[in-house]
């Protein structure tokens, strides 16, 4: 489903940035990115899973913003997998945003991303007009970089049952994100898998509340506003972890 409130210009052909919903007079954008692999060099498929988890997601956060100005749009990446020091979601995400700055101007953008996707909006995230990321059941290796995060609001939201990202990673990045000088939070989603499929709907309901919150179009949850005005060390960490990389 493509929603548009306006016919204004769109990116080339083939373009890092797919636009879902344009504005006439932009005041912010969200930009999500699905996941992937860990390694493959080929390009996802048209109709990839990864990217179709990502659609009920557009729709719930469309319907709230839907008078709001706020640019839609997800990024195309060129390749399924990561990729290892080729960081080839990152590179794609920092195209999108580019195009996005022609496209919209100098608005304020919240990310979303999920597992790989999330990995690749936190990497990104020091872009000057990032002000904000929703990374779902992210993937956070240890030492991924986050001096850059000083200033951004980072939210991360895990499933304690997912067997394929660590939800322990996602609260040790927290922590570090958050010692770097980024407003931070991690939520447990109490039950919640790597697909987010159990618990769908609460999925979708949370993060439109967040993505809401950060554009300051209404209040964060509770928990998230709680968290960042609070100095304290990060949430208690699951026992169970898992060793799987991110495959879809």
């Amino acid at each position: 489903m493509v929603v548009r409130e306006t016919q204004a210009p769109s990116p080339p052909p083939g373009s890092a940035l797919v636009v879902e919903r344009s504005a006439e007079q932009p005041r912010a954008a969200v930009v999500l990115l699905h996941g992937g692999r860990a390694d493959a060099l080929e390009p996802p498929r048209r109709w990839n899973l990864p990217g179709v988890r990502m659609r009920p997601f557009v729709r719930a956060i469309a319907r709230v913003t839907a008078n709001d100005g706020v640019v839609l749009a997800q990024v195309r990446y060129r390749h399924r997998g990561w990729n290892g020091v080729r960081d080839d979601a990152a590179q794609d995400a920092r195209r999108a945003l580019g195009v996005l700055t022609r496209l919209a101007g100098p608005v304020p953008v919240v990310l979303v991303g999920h597992s790989m996707g999330g990995r690749a909006a936190l990497r990104v995230a020091g872009h000057p007009h990032v002000r904000a990321v929703v990374g779902l059941a992210p993937w956070c290796p240890p030492g991924e970089p986050v001096e850059h995060l000083a200033g951004r609001r980072v939210v991360l939201v895990h499933g304690d049952r997912d067997r394929v990202t660590d939800p322990c990673d996602s609260w040790a990045f927290e922590e570090r994100a958050r010692a770097a000088g980024a407003e931070s939070c991690a939520l447990r989603m109490p039950g919640g898998d790597h697909a987010m499929l159990r618990g769908a709907g609460e999925w979708h309901a949370l993060t439109t509340r967040i993505v809401t919150g950060l554009l300051q179009l209404g209040p964060l949850p509770p928990e998230v506003a709680e968290r960042f005005a609070d100095a304290a060390p990060g949430p208690t960490r699951p026992a169970e972890r898992s060793d799987e990389r991110p495959d879809d």
